[in-house]
């Protein structure tokens, strides 16, 4: 049976983060609080706890779920090549409303459904998400709703969305943001280097979503390697073509 624990209640905050470590621990699901909007959480190495969540959202293979990451330094271990200007955006708005789709590592032994080769990263800004990352590691999360649906922006819409389909409820009132993140693809972006160390940063940044971060915020730290507005929303990300399921 499904348990919502108040997260503003010291017991119940104690007993949802222990319970929600072992619900991931055996593939269930979790609704975990995120900065932006509610989160369903998956370990992210465990392809039944990933398969789980698709099937919970009624979303297929071809809609894999980002990553949550607790740490910055985790993006190095997860994706195949972290460019510079990743590391900055990183720097600028981590923890928080970005998420960063990169070329995944080859080596890692997950199944997140049909990336085609990519992850998409963030690092919440919220205590409760990343006290549960530090324990469980990277967790696979997309929005805690149903797709189609808007997005649940509080704990009781998200039980309501997903019932029993979910194991523990981590309730910590209304999402601060209340919008999801914004979704860049830096899959054609890599840092080369010539025979003198000179860097030179091939490849565009594209905004696949809009969201909790502005074009204007972005372009102070991306600059000219942001790729023209009018060229936005031009293709679907190779990470997760039904860009409303983020959290």
């Amino acid at each position: 049976m499904e348990r919502l624990y108040d997260c503003s209640v010291d017991t119940d905050l104690l007993t949802g983060m222990r319970l929600a470590k072992i619900a991931i621990q055996r593939a269930e699901l979790v609704v975990v609080p995120t900065d932006t909007v509610y989160g369903l959480a998956a370990d992210a190495f465990n392809a039944k706890g990933v398969a789980a969540l698709l099937a919970a959202k009624g979303r297929d293979r071809q809609s894999p779920p980002p990553v949550l990451i607790g740490k910055a330094t985790t993006m190095s271990a997860l994706a195949e090549h972290v460019p510079g200007i990743a590391q900055k955006l990183a720097q600028a708005f981590w923890p928080g409303a970005l998420t960063m789709i990169l070329k995944s590592q080859p080596s890692l032994h997950w199944d997140l459904g049909e990336t085609k080769g990519t992850v998409a990263l963030r690092m919440p800004d919220h205590k409760i998400a990343l006290a549960l990352l530090e324990e469980t590691g990277p967790l696979a999360v997309s929005s805690a709703n149903l797709t189609g649906l808007p997005a649940a922006t509080t704990c009781e819409v998200a039980e309501k969305y997903l019932g029993k389909s979910v194991s523990v409820y981590l309730d910590a009132g209304p999402s601060p943001k209340g919008e999801a993140s914004t979704i860049l693809d830096l899959t054609s972006v890599r840092d080369l280097y010539d025979e003198d160390a000179n860097l030179t940063t091939e490849g565009k940044i594209r905004i696949v979503r809009l969201g909790a971060l502005s074009r204007e915020q972005i372009a102070i730290i991306a600059g000219d390697l942001l790729e023209p507005e009018a060229t936005e929303g031009s293709a679907e990300s190779a990470a997760d073509t039904n860009t409303g399921g983020n959290a």
